[in-house]
């Protein structure tokens, strides 16, 4: 997702060209992303750093959905995909420079690979808070571990990896209550570590996405609505605007 700075900030921050369709290799895994996160989310949603709007294109029945972007480009594809649902509105957004208003507060506020990129990452859930009713919430989803963190984390910017305690403080210290704060995805970092960590393979290769898509995220889906898992290739954090 998105966090660069204006025109290519998508590229910069995900490896990936505007005309890059490798997003839809990981239909499983999007699915299973949302089934972590929509159980917390309400009836409206801001999505930040919604790159080109494969996640927000699963969500479905929304009173209100705003997908922003920092990059104008990735904003204006997104703009022209959701053309035909009158509930989503594209807009620009720098989360590194606060808030903005976007009008009546949203029930929820969904950031998928976003935090990590930025080094006030507790200044910018103050304004994620700010835009969310009270009792509403904030829903996290960051890479774990920097034991994991290699070469194509700093290749698109990431700042840090987080652990459950660094999320949970980052949390705490905005002033909001975590609500759930836990590893996803053990068999992903598992491969992560093997192939891009040790492996030293630059970036995710196309055909081991697909490889791991089709075969490894059924697996991961079926124990971890058994089991949390002690460790993992992100966290999902789930924070709690005071009321």
């Amino acid at each position: 997702m998105s966090t660069g700075a204006g025109e290519g900030s998508f590229s910069s921050a995900t490896g990936r060209s505007l005309e890059d369709s490798s997003g839809a290799d990981q239909r499983r895994y999007r699915a299973f992303q949302l089934e972590l996160i929509g159980p917390h989310c309400g009836d409206s949603v801001l999505e930040v750093g919604a790159g080109l709007g494969e996640f927000a294109s699963q969500f479905s029945g929304l009173r209100r959905h705003v997908v922003t972007d920092r990059d104008p480009d990735a904003v204006a594809s997104m703009a022209q995909r959701f053309a035909d649902r009158p509930e989503v509105e594209a807009r620009t957004f720098d989360l590194a420079d606060g808030a903005i208003d976007i009008g009546e507060p949203v029930a929820s506020v969904v950031a998928i690979n976003v935090l990590e990129h930025i080094d006030d990452d507790t200044g910018a859930l103050r304004g994620l808070a700010s835009m969310v009713r009270p009792g509403g919430r904030i829903v996290l989803f960051v890479p774990g571990y920097m034991q994991l963190y290699g070469d194509f984390d700093r290749a698109v910017g990431h700042v840090r990896r987080y652990t459950p305690r660094t999320l949970t403080a980052a949390i705490t210290a905005a002033g909001l209550t975590p609500e759930v704060v836990r590893p996803v995805n053990l068999l992903g970092g598992v491969a992560w570590w093997l192939t891009v960590r040790r492996g030293g393979v630059g970036t995710p290769k196309p055909a081991l996405v697909r490889t791991y898509d089709r075969f490894v995220v059924p697996v991961t889906r079926t124990i971890e609505r058994r089991v949390t898992p002690p460790f993992g290739q992100s966290i999902l954090g789930v924070a709690v605007v005071p009321g």
